[in-house]
Parts: structure tokens; sequence; C-alpha cells
């Protein structure tokens, strides 16, 4: 691979003009399909395989026009001092604000509360409900303002006016520590390369890259009916791995200058070895991304697709647009005093003083470093998954208001109405059926309420919806859900009828079930997968064990310190988290995907290294400090960098976002600085040459993809002298 990917780099650097044309039209082509494509219609949030689905599914089939899982908004008021919400002025300016909703665009129904009974008993609080026709998804920002006006407007009247409901589910506003996060990336990459040239190389490219694929995905999410949300994770990953090939790359580019080599053989050299782990990183990256299938959820199956389809982009970015590039930068890629004196190789800096230093002390290093990982991971044995709702929003905004209404004025469960979906089509008496399950019900611990059954025309369905006396995020809320399923078999035996619970409480319940579910048999396909791609690239099988061990300890590492701060509070204040509660359901196996796919990027670069030292002829201990030399550097500049750009996220509104950047910055931290710059050389040492143990037969059958360079370093054959025709005279 290396003799493939060296003469596709001085391809690129010869025919520069002709790749950064290439990739010019295709950036071109990608933003016009772009601009271009109509109108991605947001796809339907659905999750298969689990009862909540399945009983919104039977709805959409009972109840047509229903539109279950239609969004909805609740616009509540409030009567101020000692007014009641039933007073004739307070009446008149809650049906002048009825109207007002019943005229938006896309709203399907409007309930009257006073016809509803949707007061409070003290009469002091009351609310609206809207339902759409369209989910939550499909709603734009103009059907939101719209919203977000009429509300306003009914402020006016001299009530308190809240509005809560997934209907305001928007886009979370980002804030300063986002730009802040790419100024701290920019100024990395100045500080490590000490040139303005090599510095903008890396970013320029990652913007080549991420423009091509949120081109295309936004270019391809009609046809392939991908949700507006998709490009996200791919721009974030994209931007990530993009910075950190590039920065491989140019980073060898020196490495080769400063070993004398002209600028073609040196950007041929550098594509053919730290392209090659560009390559293979790229590839436990997408593995890792294409993995999300597994979990059996759309969105994040698409979600997962585009973003491996942006690694992919920035692979092919790495490996011809960089060397073009270069050939157009010449030496300006070194820093001006050494232009002037002259390429020559860097002495030892402080990687190569670490690697001595952890070499000296490898078990103590080694001990407490994974002590102090598992100390930071306790918390996540307590970790509970849920999906946000409006309790989880900052107290500033108008959802958490609303909702704190509601559960002041009607109870916590209010918030989190379970529906329990009778389907009486097999029962005799559908109407026995459906009221017998409402008295069970009502029997059960921790209910507060139970309405009615609601019968579809044709009367072979019915809706019972079950106010719980607990909060949607309580853990007596789901034994309630977990306790009316519980009845299904005595319900289908007593009386032929079918009892399902959906809801957004079920559906997050539901949700969190089915993620955990996954996760093992996600981090099985994962790990076994780069387990055997390591294998492949380093010919080893300790290196690569020690890989997924390290980073199993990283991630629960990271899952502990999140525990520790969204759920349990600490150092909530300084991180601006307003509300702790549930960890978001797939935070978990998100974090998993993506911090997997960043850390065997670091894992590749910095221990091919290391092995191209060993099979340049270095002992095994010597081949750790060398690669550190080399290698240390640009992998702490690559994860400084990512942990800025993850960090801008805390800064968000969204506490989810939040949580995620939060999650994702802690990882990189960790995995990057405790594993593979502590832990890879503490276990490298023990291992001694034991590292590189292979089984022979293993050998044979693996084949060789020469990632370190081998055969470039080869003297060329001699070229075959032509032979001399014997002249014999006298013939």
């Amino acid at each position: 691979m290396a003799t493939l990917l060296y003469r596709l780099g001085r391809f690129a650097f010869r025919r520069r003009r002709l790749v950064a044309l290439v990739w010019a039209v295709l950036l071109a082509a990608a933003a016009a399909a772009a601009f271009l494509a109509p109108p991605a219609a947001s796809g339907q949030f659905s999750i298969p395989g689990t009862q909540a689905q399945q009983a919104f599914d039977l709805l959409d089939r009972r109840f047509p026009g229903s539109n279950a899982d239609g969004a909805t908004a609740r616009v509540v008021f409030q009567a101020r001092g000692d007014r009641k919400i039933t007073d004739p002025a307070a009446r008149a300016e809650v049906h002048k604000a009825l109207a007002e909703l019943q005229a938006l665009p896309k709203v399907q129904a409007v309930t009257d509360p006073y016809r509803a009974k949707a007061i409070s008993p003290d009469a002091s609080i009351a609310y609206i409900q809207v339902s759409y026709r369209v989910p939550s998804i499909e709603l734009s920002e103009a059907d939101r303002d719209a919203l977000q006006e009429a509300v306003h407007k009914a402020r006016g009247g001299g009530l308190t006016v809240e509005v809560g409901g997934d209907a305001l589910s928007a886009a979370p506003e980002g804030g300063a520590t986002e730009a802040i996060g790419v100024a701290v990336a920019a100024v990395v990459l100045l500080v490590t390369f000490g040139s303005l040239i090599a510095a903008g190389l890396p970013l320029l490219t990652a913007l080549v890259g991420i423009g091509v694929a949120v081109a295309a995905v936004t270019a391809l999410s009609a046809p392939l009916e991908l949700d507006d949300t998709t490009p996200i994770l791919a721009t974030m990953i994209g931007l990530a791995v993009g910075i950190d090939y590039a920065l491989f790359i140019v980073s060898r580019h020196r490495a080769e200058l400063a070993e004398g080599r002209d600028a073609a053989e040196a950007a041929g050299r550098a594509t053919g070895t730290a392209g090659s782990a560009v390559v293979f990183a790229g590839l436990t990256v997408v593995i890792a991304l294409a993995g999300l299938a597994v979990v059996g959820i759309p969105l994040l199956t698409k979600m997962g697709l585009a973003a491996a389809a942006a690694v992919v982009v920035a692979v092919l970015v790495a490996l011809t647009l960089i060397p073009a590039l270069l050939g157009f930068a010449g030496d300006k890629v070194l820093p001006r005093s050494r232009r002037a004196k002259g390429a020559r190789p860097e002495g030892d800096g402080l990687g190569a003083r670490w690697a001595r230093l952890v070499l000296r002390f490898p078990v103590p290093v080694l001990l407490v470093t994974v002590a102090a990982l598992g100390v930071i991971a306790i918390p996540a044995a307590d970790m509970r998954l849920g999906l946000p709702d409006d309790g989880s929003q900052p107290a500033s905004t108008t959802q958490r208001r609303a909702y704190d209404l509601l559960s002041k004025g009607f109870g916590p469960g209010f918030n989190g109405p379970l529906v329990t979906v009778v389907d009486a089509a097999g029962a005799k008496d559908p109407q026995g059926a459906a009221a017998r399950v409402a008295q069970q019900i009502s029997g059960m611990p921790n209910v507060a309420a139970v309405l009615p059954p609601a019968f579809n025309r044709a009367g072979d369905t019915a809706m019972i919806t079950v106010i719980p006396a607990s909060g949607p995020a309580d853990d007596r809320t789901e034994k309630l859900v977990r306790a009316i399923r519980g009845t299904a078999a005595e319900v289908k035996a007593a009386t032929g009828a079918r009892v399902l619970v959906t809801g957004q409480t079920a559906v997050a319940i539901d949700m969190s079930q089915k993620l955990d579910d996954a996760l093992i048999p996600y981090l099985a396909l994962v790990v076994g997968l780069a387990f055997l791609l390591l294998i492949l690239v380093f010919r080893s099988l300790p290196v690569p064990l020690k890989a997924a061990l390290g980073f199993l300890l990283s991630v629960l590492a990271s899952l502990g310190a999140v525990v520790a701060v969204f759920q349990w509070g600490w150092l909530k204040d300084p991180l601006g988290v307003e509300v702790t509660g549930p960890v978001m359901s797939m935070m978990p196996i998100f974090l998993v995907g993506v911090v997997f796919g960043l850390a065997m990027d670091y894992e590749v670069f910095l221990v091919t290294r290391i092995r191209e030292a060993c099979v340049h002829g270095e002992d095994a201990r010597q081949a750790v400090v060398t690669g550190f030399a080399h290698s240390a550097r640009v992998v702490t500049a690559a994860a400084i960098i990512m942990i800025s750009v993850f960090a801008g996220f805390i800064g968000f509104s969204d506490p989810m976002v939040k949580m995620i950047g939060f999650g994702l910055a802690i990882a990189v931290l960790f995995d990057a600085f405790a594993v593979r710059m502590t832990i890879v050389p503490a276990v490298l040492a023990l291992l001694g040459k034991a590292a590189w143990w292979l089984p022979r037969r293993l050998d044979k059958v693996l084949p060789e993809v020469d990632v370190e360079g081998e055969k470039l370093n080869r003297p060329a054959p001699a070229a075959p002298q032509p032979q001399r025709e014997l002249q014999v005279s006298g013939v």
C-alpha cells in the first residue's frame, strides 16, 4: 500500500494544478446540486420493533387522520394574583388566543380548555392543547415563529402565558465558546508548525472536504429521504478527521524535508507512510459510524452513514489535495528560520523525553493511570438513560416555565401522560375489554388519573390516557409502564383484546431499552472488525488487544464524568448546566461510535511510527522513543484541536448538545493523553519484543500492506546492463 500511495502522492504533487482543479469542480458541482435540490421532506422519526412504535402505527390505521405522532404544543395560562382563570375577562383572553392558534398553518385541532376541563383544581391555571398535522421535525422555523407570535400576543392580556411541547423543538443555538474552539484550533496549528502556510493547509482542506460531503448529503436529502439533521454529525466528524488527517501528512512531509529529500520525494513518502496510516484510521472510523445501523433506528443509521461518507471524502482529500497544495506551498511549509538555514532534523522534543520517563517507570505509570481512569468511571455504574423533555430545558426558557406551571397545576405526571391502546378487533365485547383495562390501571400504584376510553369510529380500538403521579423521567413512571404492559397477557386471555402503551414517555423508555440492548452487539461488531483491521496494520495480536482495552477504559471514564456532571450535578455551575437528570439515551452508543474512530486515529498514527522504527532495525524500547519523537507532538496537537472543537458545543443552550460536547471533549482528553500517550508506551515497554508477536500461520495468511513504508527504503534494483555483441574475427 505504501508504494501505491507513494506514487499517488508524487502524481498529485507533479500534477497539482489538475488535482486542485478537480476538487474545485467537485466542490462547485456539489454546491450547485445542493442549491438546486428540492427541499428535504423531513423523514418521520420511528423506532422499529418497539411497542410504542407498534401502537403509533396501529393508531394511524385505526384512527385515520388523527396523526398520532403529530407535533403538539401546550399553551399554558396562569391568572395573576387573586384572579381566577375562569373569570370573564380571563376567559375572553383565552378565547382570543384560541382563535389565533386555530389560524396557524399546519394546525389540525385546538382544544377549548373550558370545554375539555383543562383547568387546574384551584382554577388558577388552564392550557390549550394544539395538535399539528405533521411531526415536529416537519415544522419550519416560520411555523414555530407563528406559534411564538400568537403566544406573545396573548401575554398582553394580563395573563402569564407560556408554551411547551415538541412543536418548539428546533436547532439549538450556539454560544461564543463554539467560535473560541475553532480559534484555539487555528492557534494550535500555528504553534505546532510555526508557519502560516502549514497551519492553514489542514483547515483549508478540512473545509473543502466538509463542503463536498455536506453539499452532497444536502443534494441527496430529498431522493434518499434524509432528515435535515443528518448533516450535523457529518459536519462534526468531517471537520475532526479532516484536520487530523491533513495534520498527519503535512507533519510527515516536513519531517521528510528535514531529512534532506526534495519536495516531490517528501510529498510522495509522506503520502506513502502517513497516508497509509490515514487510510486505515479512516477505515476504523467508517466501521464505527456505519456500524450504528446495528441499533435499528433509521435516524441514527442515516446520520452514521452520512458521517462515514464525510470521512471517506476526508481521506481522499488528504491523499490527493494535500500533496497538491504542498506542491504549491514549496518550502513555505517550513518556518522561516529553517528555510534560511536549510532543512535539518529537529532534536529530541518533549515527546521523546516523556517516552523515556515512562520507560523508566512503566509499572507505576501504568497502575496510576489505570486506577485514575477506573475511579473516574465509577459513576457510570449509576447511569440512568432517558430522552430530553421540556423539564430538562433551562429555567429561562418558555418551555421550562410551561412545564413547571403544568406540574404545579395538574401534578408532575401531567407532563408525561401514557397512552394505553386497546386493540379490541378480536374481542367479543370491545367496550367491556376497554373498561376492564381502565379499571385495572386505576388500581395500580403511582396512577393519578385515568381518562375514560375513547373509541374510534369502527369501535374496535380505544385510547385510554393515563396520568402518572410521578414525572416523565422518574423511575416510578417506567415501572408503571412496565406494569401496564404486564397485564397484556391476562387481558388477551380473558377478553381477546391486545394492550399496548405509547406516548412520548413510553417512546423514551423503549428507545433507552433499544439502545441499551444494542450497545453490546455494537461494541462487538465495531471493536471486533477494528481488531482484525489493526492486526493487519500492525501484524501483532497484543497491540490491537491493548488498543481495544484502552479504548473501553477511556469510554467508561468518559461516561463516568458525564454522569457525575449531568446526573449528579458535580461542576454543573462552571459548565452552565442548569438542570440535572437522566443521561441522553443515545449518549453511550454515540460516544462509543465517535470516540472509537478518533481514538484509533491516534493509535494508528502513533504506533505505526513505533513499528516503523522497529522494522528499520531499532530495539523495542528505543523504537518507542523514536516513535514519540516523531509523532507525539502532532498527536498532541490533533487532540487539543479536537478537544477545543468539541468543547465549543458546551456553549450551546440546549442541554443535550451541551452533554454531547462535554462527553466528546472529555473522552478525547482521556484517550489521547491518558491512554495513547501514557498507557501505550508503558505497555509496550513491559512487553518489549513480545508486543509484535503474531503466530506464524496467521502471519503467512495475512496480506502484506506495508503501512510503515519499508519498501520505500529498499534500494531500487539495478538497471539491467545492455549485452554487448561478441565480435569474433576470422569467422
